[in-house]
């Protein structure tokens, strides 16, 4: 199996919905989705996400948006003071500058991150990636995956979510600490695209390869004449 995994394009946070350039890097992330065979398609129950998955649904002839709702955003801070201390990547980079051991898998000790609803929404999305992979036909054992599906038919999936959630979902089944990761990847630009390959053969037990990170090169020097929208690489 080949899940794919997009973040949403430029957002309307407030709004909970793309702008403009949103609604035009979406189309065009649409067309390089064309490439892949992708038979499913999931998305975050966000507006900003599903808005994004729906020239997709449309362009494939899909056209069911399947929805996750493990996959919201996370959050960052107290619950009556969100974003006032920063978000996860600009703590983790902090962290690193302080020369902290960002692969410390006791991180939810962290200052930074104990008592903090990202560590709750992080676990929130641990939990329902292997529920999820589980009716895939992936069952969490340990650190890794047993396939238990009955054939070894290619199939691939795309799943439209955040920075964030998709950030926590891959240091899941990568088993890679959520700090470490954020310094890894960095924040994800919008519609960027990541990939990871299970190992489809029956009873196989083992980790997910990452095929590709973070690919944005479908908004590479894109301009609409008509909306005055460029986006730069």
């Amino acid at each position: 199996m080949r899940l794919l995994l997009v973040r949403h394009g430029d957002p309307d946070y407030e709004k909970d919905c793309l702008t403009d350039l949103g609604k035009k890097q979406a189309e065009i992330v649409a067309k390089r989705l064309l490439e892949e065979g992708i038979e499913e398609i999931y998305s975050s129950p966000l507006g900003r996400a599903r808005q994004t998955a729906e020239p997709f649904a449309r362009l494939s002839g899909i056209g069911d948006v399947h929805i996750l709702d493990f996959m919201r955003e996370i959050r960052y801070g107290r619950e009556d003071a969100l974003y006032q201390s920063g978000n996860p990547w600009t703590v983790s980079g902090e962290l690193m500058n302080k020369g902290i051991n960002l692969q410390d898998t006791n991180w939810r000790e962290f200052p930074e991150f104990a008592d903090n609803t990202a560590t709750i929404d992080i676990d929130n999305v641990r939990k329902g990636t292997d529920e999820w992979l589980a009716s895939l036909g992936y069952e969490r054992e340990g650190l890794y995956y047993r396939c238990k599906t009955e054939d070894d038919r290619k199939r691939t999936l795309v799943l439209f979510s955040h920075g964030g959630s998709s950030t926590a979902f891959l240091s899941r089944v990568l088993n890679i600490p959520f700090p470490h990761l954020c310094t890894v990847l960095g924040h994800l630009r919008h519609t960027s695209i990541t990939v990871l390959r299970f190992n489809r053969h029956p009873g196989s037990l083992s980790m997910p390869a990452l095929e590709v990170a973070a690919e944005a090169r479908h908004l590479r020097e894109v301009v609409s004449d008509t909306e005055n929208i460029k986006m730069i690489q």
